[in-house]
């Protein structure tokens, strides 16, 4: 049995969206002959929403090891706010005192806390330990660059500048990569062409059909919408933000017209956009609002900011209607998210870049509508009408469930084992 390394600093019953992955594939790594450990930071030294729930997903044999981070409420003055940053010296010592008394085989990073990823290159010098950084969002991006001010993330203007120098330093020596979109690696491809022959595979998220039976074991989950009669819910669950403005844009077009056009089907539904801010609890500001009232939609519209527990939220979404995503305006985003609403088997509709993965996954697996941002508005508007036409039939899913086996988190599992298996092989022969 080889041994992997995991350091995530987000880890149950912390719900950050960048541990799900690991989070899903850690009851499947013995199937494939391998043994895992976690590094995380303490709860504690978080600010993010934590739900104790997620611990009853973790194999119960799992070892996971805490560090500390340094107190937000002092590196926030430095503009050093990320728990990457708060933990990264903790972690140095953390890990450096486990490699020393342990035999692993591979360090793992899978995180958005991509600060972390840079003692990859102190621990393989030191330990000659090979390690694999996931790649779930882009870490160093000019895609913020060209936007007015008030659209860029807070602290753009120094973070782009710590990844332009920090992503270098772990790239130089890493020994596999594992990516979300292929367009992530190209990107890193281009910038390092060292890194060209070494090990890659693109992985997405998987499915976790565990998480649907947590929700049906628990009675007493909050719901954030209203249930009359005569109302049809649909549910959006996921940050907002400017980049997925093009969907709403076209989804709330087309509803406007229907009102006119078709009042007795699309007066009857109301949308609820939940969890849409990272910000702390009540802190968020709304960002699909101000476009439902472009539109005049705000009496069919409602917007609850805060973030809430994950199996909160898939209860929200078991009880819902319909089920609606809009996607952003970049191809190459992956929204993981897909594949929970999928599990709900709810009438769905998802609005994306036609190059987006999620298009593939859901039209291969006949697992709802899709709406391409390419496409004219009148055949977007009979696609939107079609699809709550069907909610006020009772019409239900027709997935193929065959065709959805490969992306189940078992199987992603497995495509990340087997580039772990190649790392070793490729680190063997130099």
């Amino acid at each position: 049995m080889k041994r992997v390394l995991i350091i995530s600093p987000y880890f149950p019953p912390v719900n950050a969206a960048d541990m799900q992955r690991i989070r899903m594939s850690l009851p499947y790594f013995k199937d494939f002959e391998w043994e895992a450990e976690v590094v995380t930071v303490d709860p504690r030294f978080t600010d993010m929403t934590q739900d104790p729930l997620l611990l009853k997903s973790l194999p119960a044999d799992l070892p996971v090891h805490h560090v500390k981070a340094f107190d937000k409420s002092f590196t926030s003055k430095f503009g050093l706010g990320s728990i990457g940053i708060r933990s990264l010296w903790f972690y140095k010592r953390k890990v450096s005192q486990l490699l020393r008394h342990k035999t692993f085989d591979l360090i793992y990073f899978s995180t958005t806390q991509f600060p972390v990823c840079i003692l990859g290159a102190f621990w393989k010098k030191k330990f000659n330990v090979p390690y694999v950084i996931d790649m779930q969002d882009p870490w160093h991006s000019d895609y913020y660059r060209d936007k007015p001010k008030h659209l860029q993330p807070p602290k753009y203007w120094f973070s782009y500048r710590l990844n332009k120098y920090l992503e270098p330093i772990a790239m130089q020596s890493v020994s596999g990569l594992i990516s979300v979109s292929d367009s992530y690696t190209q990107v890193l491809d281009g910038r390092y062409p060292a890194i060209k022959t070494i090990p890659s595979a693109t992985v997405t998220f998987g499915a976790f059909h565990k998480d649907l039976e947590i929700v049906a074991e628990v009675k007493d989950l909050p719901l954030l919408f209203s249930k009359s009669a005569g109302v049809k819910n649909l549910v959006y669950i996921g940050r907002g933000g400017s980049d997925m403005a093009p969907a709403l844009n076209i989804f709330f077009n087309a509803f406007k017209k229907g009102l006119e056009e078709k009042p007795e089907v699309f007066k009857s539904f109301r949308l609820h956009f939940i969890g849409t801010s990272y910000a702390p609890a009540g802190q968020g500001v709304k960002t699909i609002i101000p476009i439902a009232k472009q539109f005049g939609l705000q009496d069919y519209v409602d917007e609850h900011t805060d973030r809430v527990p994950l199996y909160q939220g898939l209860y929200n979404l078991s009880c819902a209607d319909g089920l609606l995503i809009p996607g952003s305006d970049d191809a190459a985003y992956t929204a993981s998210k897909i594949y929970p609403y999928i599990l709900t088997e709810k009438p769905l509709l998802g609005i994306f870049h036609e190059a987006s993965s999620v298009v593939s996954i859901v039209r291969d697996c006949n697992a709802g509508e899709i709406i391409s941002l390419q496409e004219a508005p009148d055949k977007a508007y009979k696609k939107v009408e079609s699809y709550l036409a069907g909610i006020l039939a009772g019409e239900k899913p027709r997935t193929d469930w065959k065709a959805f086996k490969p992306y189940t988190a078992r199987e992603m599992t497995r495509k990340q084992c087997e580039l772990f298996d190649e790392v070793l092989s490729f680190t063997n022969k130099i």
